[in-house]
């Protein structure tokens, strides 16, 4: 067999053999494969498609690519969180604290920003001195000792699919739905939780655009991780607009922070809706009461204290947890107005632009990241505004006219429009 002979059998559109996939991922993983190779395999995938069977085969080689760390000796559930991206995405920043002070094990591995969306791993990064790369056992003792760590996965942990999203990312195959199923659910059947809730996006700020789309990603990947013996669920929710009021590390940090002590918007909205969903699955709760308790776990500070605790056991600065200065802002400020009069409609992934732009994302894997540019909202989709009326603040450095043009262009002013549901549909196998 050869890597050659299971591109051919994709590109011919024929099923492949669990031989034939193993194979495959074997030769990603221990460089045998080429990227040229890799590409031509994702792009078959993207054009042809895959089986059910091919994705769990799939997934499963990639899972097993690699080190898998072992569980540490805690007692109860250990709860996991992901989401396929999108703009002012912060919710792993309030769930995870929420959970843990919840006593529910959090045990999140997280990855940087890629493109227009933001990554869990630079906005913790906002907290001077916080360690990301965790060692196995690092991570394992500190979810023992403090009940949650957040970390990016190490050099070991599934090494195929770090190979194929580097070269996905480069030959316009992200969007492939079996692809973006098998890089997820390997990442996540090869940690340890026991209960794992995927948000799925959809929308102009995610990588998916459909709801239908992320409701066929979102039941394949519960249904990948049932045959695993994992108990997955997935709410499919919309990224036309961004989910918060802040776009950039600093800014949605300090957002986070303010969800974490009582502030209501969309992120809270959602963050505390999937809370809600874990605690529910992890402690065996009827749907109100995993709500209440989550409700509770904001309202008495309990998990805003959490978050504290677990920036301090990962080197960071606490804190900025409760002072807000320490996290500062770029020093030029740009108010950008309302050019129309109508119903604010707003395009997340032109904000998202706008901030790699300034500087707060990656436009090449080694560039580093500007923690205190971003924009903050000052109107939201859906409100009714007037022309001249500031509709949100830029936080720069130096000249910035593209990205600047790009947040003015992510504003329109129809005259009626209705901003869709936060959550299209919730998917869990019992």
């Amino acid at each position: 067999m050869t890597v050659y002979e299971v591109i051919d059998a994709k590109k011919r559109k024929d099923e492949l053999t669990e031989a034939q996939l193993r194979f495959f991922v074997r030769a990603v993983a221990d460089g045998s494969a080429s990227d040229a190779q890799i590409a031509a395999f994702c792009m078959a995938v993207l054009l042809n498609g895959m089986t059910e069977e091919e994705c769990f085969v799939l997934t499963d080689a990639m899972a097993a690519s690699g080190e898998r760390p072992a569980r540490p000796p805690v007692t109860g559930v250990i709860a996991d969180k992901h989401s396929t991206g999108g703009v002012s995405d912060s919710t792993t920043l309030v769930l995870v604290p929420v959970l843990c002070s919840l006593g529910i094990k959090c045990a999140k591995y997280s990855g940087r920003g890629l493109g227009h969306t933001g990554g869990t791993l630079d906005k913790l990064e906002s907290f001077k001195g916080f360690r990301v790369g965790l060692t196995a056992e690092e991570f394992a003792a500190q979810i023992g000792r403090v009940g949650g760590a957040v970390a990016g996965q190490t050099e070991h942990t599934v090494p195929a699919d770090k190979r194929m999203y580097a070269v996905r990312d480069v030959t316009a195959t992200v969007d492939s739905i079996p692809l973006i199923a098998s890089s997820v659910m390997s990442k996540k059947l090869a940690s340890f939780a026991d209960v794992i809730l995927l948000d799925v996006k959809y929308g102009d700020g995610a990588f998916l655009r459909t709801a239908e789309e992320a409701v066929t990603l979102a039941r394949l990947m519960v249904r990948i991780g049932a045959r695993a013996g994992r108990k997955v669920s997935a709410a499919v929710t919309n990224m036309d607009a961004p989910l918060g009021d802040a776009v950039g590390c600093n800014a949605e940090v300090r957002e986070a922070i303010a969800v974490l002590g009582g502030k209501k918007n969309a992120l809270a909205e959602l963050s505390l809706y999937l809370a809600g969903k874990l605690a529910e699955q992890a402690l065996s709760l009827p749907e109100a009461e995993a709500r209440a308790r989550v409700a509770e776990a904001v309202a008495s500070g309990a998990a805003l204290n959490k978050l504290a605790e677990i920036v301090a056991a990962q080197g960071g600065d606490a804190r900025a947890v409760y002072d807000p200065s320490l996290l500062p802002l770029a020093p030029e400020k740009t108010v950008v107005c309302a050019e129309g009069t109508g119903v604010l409609r707003i395009a997340a992934r032109k904000l998202g632009e706008a901030c790699l732009l300034l500087g707060g994302g990656r436009q090449h894997a080694e560039d580093g990241v500007d923690h205190t540019v971003g924009i903050l909202l000052r109107k939201r989709a859906g409100e009714r505004v007037r022309e001249g009326e500031p509709v949100a603040e830029v936080y720069r450095r130096g000249a910035a006219e593209e990205a600047l043009a790009r947040v003015r262009a992510a504003f329109s002013y129809p005259k009626d429009y209705a901003p869709p549901a936060l959550v299209y549909d919730y998917i869990r196998e019992d």
